[in-house]
């Protein structure tokens, strides 16, 4: 029976780390780091997110602004606050809370966020220098997992790793971070054998947003499972993309869902603008 990896208590430790770090630097440089979320329209789920994300901001002791313009903002009008953001040395990172509008080019938006600034690691020089294994800010989930891996003495070295999904935010950086880890990678999409692949796994990251595609029978003895899938039923519970109470019975460690994955992505948010802050 697998051990449940605590998402909520290992985001506390790392919200407690930046905000210990925080008062380091604002002792030692008078510098508080500083967060400003764009959030543009009335999306709920966005302003559910934003919301968490302001709060963690205030509670490790961060500058915290929300720019929230309305949905028919034109796109030359949002790229000029961005600008202006990239231009306030009081803002050392500059998130920009995602889906857009339909009318507004997201990838042009994100393009614009200095790199240096951008709190998402979404940047396309930060995606390139994690291609090329050089230090840049890092997408915040895949980020995380590498974290919960730590926190339960999950070394990748040497083992195989499967990322089901190969999303720009959460499969291609995962596996690029799994890869740096010396681990052996495998990335699977929908023309993959998911039940070979899987069943070889020794750690399963499942980032692919399909209630429960990763049958519990497919899981290999002992292996960790790393659960990102944050799947909204009819019901109105939430499922991962595996099937937990049969996967938990084979794995060795398993993130639940929720309360795995999700507050470790706006934990890592925290350290991404901090280390921003330390960086100018």
């Amino acid at each position: 029976m697998a051990q449940l990896i605590d998402g909520k208590a290992v985001a506390a430790r790392v919200r407690a780390e930046v905000k210990a770090e925080v008062e380091q630097l604002k002792a030692s440089r008078g510098l508080v780091p500083g967060l400003t979320v764009v959030r543009v329209g009335e999306d709920p789920a966005s302003k559910i997110y934003v919301t968490g994300k302001k709060k963690a901001a205030e509670e490790v002791g961060f500058n915290s602004w929300e720019e929230h313009p309305d949905e028919s903002i034109t796109e030359d009008a949002l790229l000029a606050i961005i600008d202006r953001l990239n231009k306030d040395p009081a803002v050392h990172g500059i998130l920009v809370q995602l889906p857009l509008p339909k009318h507004i080019d997201s990838e042009r938006i994100i393009s614009a966020v200095r790199p240096e600034k951008d709190a998402d690691g979404f940047h396309p020089m930060n995606a390139g220098k994690l291609s090329l294994g050089k230090p840049a800010l890092r997408p915040c989930t895949p980020f995380g997992v590498m974290r919960l891996l730590q926190e339960v003495g999950c070394n990748p070295a040497g083992k195989r790793a499967v990322v089901v999904g190969r999303s720009n935010i959460v499969g291609k950086p995962m596996a690029l971070m799994l890869l740096q880890a010396d681990a052996t990678v495998t990335v699977c999409h929908r023309k993959s054998d998911l039940k070979f692949e899987v069943g070889m796994a020794d750690i399963v990251v499942a980032a692919v947003g399909v209630p429960e595609l990763i049958k519990g029978e497919w899981i290999k003895p002992g292996a960790v499972v790393i659960d990102v899938g944050m799947n909204r039923m009819p019901d109105g519970k939430l499922k991962g993309d595996v099937e937990f109470e049969k996967a938990k019975e084979r794995a060795s460690f398993i993130t639940p869902v929720p309360g795995g994955v999700g507050p470790m992505t706006i934990a890592m948010l925290m350290r991404n603008t901090l280390d921003a802050a330390k960086a100018t």
